[in-house]
């Protein structure tokens, strides 16, 4: 059972003495030593508001070649939507434990939707200062409210309406992705699933460390899903690497952050990258984010998209099963 929960763990450190050694990464991805010190990543912004599509969906399309990872400003989500998501996902974490308890994954089920804390194989046995609830919040058919929280009273509101916004969002990505491969506006999300992709929402809960220059909320990874987006609270932490150094990423307030998946880098293939990102924490603050993974569902089969592969432009990924996908890379199987 995954009982051990890493906000337990910080609210009986003071010291950095007493750090679990499980959690002190190796020098080799210490933050303190492997983060470039007085500079910021401006990964791309891009203005969802601006009347001009053309540029918008070339900014879009630049930024997921060059970059893998860029914010988005003006997206149409209210900010009140925003912050009752953020409200209702906090208040969860400030529940007695017992109570977040009830919402614990099952440990004999496959699936990862629950309250937890390791969610994939532990590379030296090293664990992330973090605790998590993931759950479905889109297609409805898939949702099983088991997972979502009932306190506060106000939780299914504010996720359902914070999922509402984000059609146009995921649709107006999407579009703006397929045309810059040279498909039609809507191939790509067709592509991976249509309107039955799954909308996943995670919520990243990383507790105060007294040492967060030895420790990682989430070690460096790429998103196995579509597409991630991504909401953090005030508390920075984001990190992305360049030219094979890590790098803070500068949040801007009001942004929505995105990722570029593995399957759409499959999809594309190649031509779109998936970001490689990792998480630092605070020594004085706690850190939160939302992001929300757009996936196919399990079964659907992701591979270089027909259209993109010829004689001359050979596939460079194999088509697969997204579980089975996404099983390889939680235990850290090659492909």
């Amino acid at each position: 059972m995954d009982t051990l929960r890493v906000q337990n763990v910080a609210s009986e450190r003071d010291n950095i003495e007493s750090i679990p050694a499980e959690f002190v990464r190796l020098e080799t991805e210490q933050p303190g030593i492997t983060t470039v010190q007085g500079i910021q990543l401006e990964v791309p912004i891009i203005d969802f508001s601006n009347p001009d599509e053309e540029k918008v969906m070339h900014e879009i399309v630049e930024a997921s070649r060059e970059w893998g990872m860029f914010q988005i400003v003006n997206h149409e989500i209210p900010s009140q939507a925003i912050k009752n998501l953020q409200d209702v996902g906090t208040a969860f974490f400030e529940l007695p434990q017992e109570e977040k308890e009830q919402y614990a994954k099952d440990p004999d089920s496959s699936s990862i939707e629950g309250y937890g804390t390791m969610l994939q194989k532990e590379v030296d046995g090293k664990k992330g200062w973090v605790d998590h609830l993931f759950h479905k919040i889109w297609p409805p058919s898939d949702i099983n409210y088991r997972f979502w929280p009932k306190n506060p009273p106000s939780y299914r509101e504010a996720n359902e309406e914070y999922g509402k916004h984000l059609h146009g969002v995921v649709d107006k990505l999407l579009k703006s992705m397929s045309i810059g491969l040279g498909l039609e506006g809507d191939e790509l999300k067709e592509y991976g699933g249509g309107d039955k992709m799954v909308h996943l929402l995670k919520i990243n809960y990383y507790p105060p460390c007294p040492c967060p220059d030895l420790v990682l909320g989430v070690p460096g990874h790429t998103d196995m899903c579509f597409i991630t987006i991504l909401v953090p609270n005030h508390v920075q932490g984001l990190q992305a690497s360049r030219d094979d150094h890590w790098y803070d990423v500068k949040y801007i307030p009001n942004a929505l952050v995105i990722h570029i998946g593995d399957q759409i880098e499959i999809a594309s293939n190649g031509k779109y990258k998936a970001v490689l990102h990792r998480t630092t924490v605070s020594k004085e603050e706690t850190r939160f984010s939302w992001p929300v993974f757009i996936e196919p569902q399990p079964d659907h089969v992701i591979g270089p998209h027909p259209k993109l592969v010829n004689q001359d432009n050979p596939p460079k990924y194999k088509s697969k099963m997204y579980k089975d996908y996404a099983y390889c890379k939680l235990n850290k199987i090659p492909q």
